[in-house]
């Protein structure tokens, strides 16, 4: 545990202080902050797919309703933002709580399609609702989040926030996942009838992960939402959702640092590849087939490869040497 924390702690230097030097303003600095809210949806994401082998494809539902209520509350009700930023995970949380119990009786593919249902009927009464959520067109002038006289109003100030956020997220999945619910996840990954057989509650467990996930995705579009301080339907659809479990699955499943690289990874190539014009696509779906075929172990594997082969061959450098 030591180790883990050691490993984190040296994360949160690179994230909170490193980067912050290198990346003082600007537009980097805000596709960062976009960085930080995707590793955050991606771990979510990871924790039900990763961990207990529950595929979702409605996860940027969640997404858009923690964005929407907020920015309801906040906006047209004179909510507290942070006091609307809880009410929204609790709510979304106890939707996917009670959605849980009938969706994840479902396995597989059938999984998908009704994660993916929820996703699209979500995203119709967005658009549709124009008197409640500005449909089509948005829903602006949402404020910016603040403490007292202090206002979170730039991309400094929103990047430590968000990544404060990331990383206590962060923090609450490695502890999870090395708990006895975790061990619990990983068991119904493996064989949901074994892990039954060994007394553990796997439809229960099912739907608390997934509750769980929600409430992680609600908190970011509740960060998204205040940031940006505008949302439309366009950016909670279900070309997001599979942006999400492609980020989820180049990075490592199971692995809460692989989601961070897949979200990274996943954030920063369209704007690499933006030079590239209507080539892009092209690239972008080489890449996906690459990993898929030569490292289905995600970015994580393919880190540890590397290490693997870079430390044989010091090893046997200083063998030769000596």
């Amino acid at each position: 545990m030591q180790r883990e924390l050691l490993k984190f702690a040296l994360f949160a230097a690179l994230v909170l202080v490193v980067a912050p030097l290198y990346f003082q303003g600007g537009y980097i600095l805000n596709v960062l902050v976009f960085v930080g809210i995707n590793t955050m949806l991606a771990i979510g994401l990871n924790l039900l797919l990763g961990f207990a082998g529950q595929i979702s494809l409605g996860q940027a539902a969640f997404y858009g309703l923690g964005a929407y209520v907020s920015a309801i509350l906040t906006t047209t009700h004179g909510f507290n933002p942070w006091l609307a930023m809880i009410f929204a995970a609790l709510a979304i949380g106890a939707l996917a709580f009670v959605i849980g119990f009938p969706i994840l009786k479902l396995k597989g593919h059938y999984l998908a399609m009704a994660t993916l249902g929820f996703g699209i009927i979500v995203y119709i009464v967005i658009n549709e609702y124009v008197d409640l959520t500005g449909g089509p067109s948005g829903f602006p002038g949402i404020p910016n989040l603040s403490i007292g006289s202090f206002s979170f109003d730039s991309d400094m100030k929103n990047y430590y926030l968000i990544w404060g956020a990331t990383l206590g997220v962060m923090l609450l999945a490695i502890n999870l996942a090395r708990s006895r619910i975790g061990r619990a996840l990983r068991a119904i990954h493996d064989s949901e009838v074994a892990a039954q057989v060994l007394g553990i509650n796997a439809r229960l467990l099912k739907v608390q992960i997934f509750a769980c996930s929600a409430m992680i995705s609600s908190l970011a579009g509740s960060l998204y939402a205040h940031y940006i301080t505008f949302v439309s339907p366009s950016t909670f659809g279900f070309h997001f959702s599979v942006e999400l479990l492609t980020m989820v699955v180049i990075g490592g499943l199971g692995s809460i640092y692989g989601s961070f690289l897949g979200a990274t990874l996943i954030t920063l190539l369209p704007e690499i590849l933006r030079t590239f014009h209507d080539y892009d696509i092209i690239f972008y779906g080489a890449l996906l087939m690459i990993m898929t075929i030569f490292l289905p172990g995600g970015l994580i594997q393919g880190g540890t490869l590397a290490w693997n082969f870079l430390r044989k061959s010091w090893g046997g450098k200083g063998g030769a040497d000596a």
